[in-house]
């Protein structure tokens, strides 16, 4: 059985449970203190973070790798394109929603950082960053359009914690805002959350 050792408040694990869910398949969780972490933890991911995955005698860290394994292991439903040119996109839009959005996650998410204007330079590269992709979703239902796929996956637990961070998306942004509660309201989305996640949001 996959075990998956995952953070509470931590986006990137959000983001392989939601996919587990989506999966409806058989797996465990283990919930790890991201402040106090067992010493298993460094000795599965040299870089001491969570979400791992393990299976048997694979292990696995880093989420975007972690969901595309289990993507492929269990096909349905599928979560990435069939086609190799979209999934080349796709794998691409992840790559950019790293370096765009999530670097600036990160540092809001690093409690060491103390400094505000660093934390609030994070806060308007996301907030600008998340209404440039508005436009996109004012026709598609998803990013990819009708098909919910890993992008959705990916920044999902961002929209979620818009609050929690402090970001206020300007009113052209609004497309953002009701693709954020099409996602909240898939049933696997509820499922995965946590309870110290379901408090981030009013």
């Amino acid at each position: 059985m996959m075990v998956l050792y995952s953070g509470t408040t931590c986006p990137f694990s959000q983001r392989c449970r939601f996919v587990l869910f989506e999966k409806g398949m058989d797996f465990e969780i283990r919930d790890i203190d991201l402040y106090n972490k067992p010493e298993d933890i460094a000795v599965m991911n040299p870089y001491g973070q969570v979400p791992i995955l393990v299976e048997r005698d694979l292990i696995l860290y880093e989420s975007n790798i972690i969901n595309e394994y289990i993507d492929e292991r269990f096909p349905h439903p599928q979560l990435m394109p069939a086609d190799p040119i979209m999934r080349a996109r796709t794998r691409l839009f992840l790559y950019n929603f790293e370096k765009e959005l999530f670097v600036h996650v990160s540092t809001l998410e690093n409690r060491n950082i103390a400094d505000e204007k660093t934390r609030n330079a994070a806060r308007a590269a996301i907030r600008d960053r998340l209404a440039q992709l508005a436009p996109l979703l004012v026709k598609n239902r998803f990013m990819l359009g009708e098909e919910f796929s890993m992008l959705d996956v990916a920044v999902a637990p961002l929209l979620w914690r818009l609050d929690h961070y402090g970001i206020e998306l300007p009113k052209s942004a609004a497309p953002i805002q009701k693709y954020a509660e099409r996602l909240f309201s898939r049933p696997a989305y509820i499922e995965a959350l946590t309870p110290s996640e379901k408090v981030m949001r009013r």
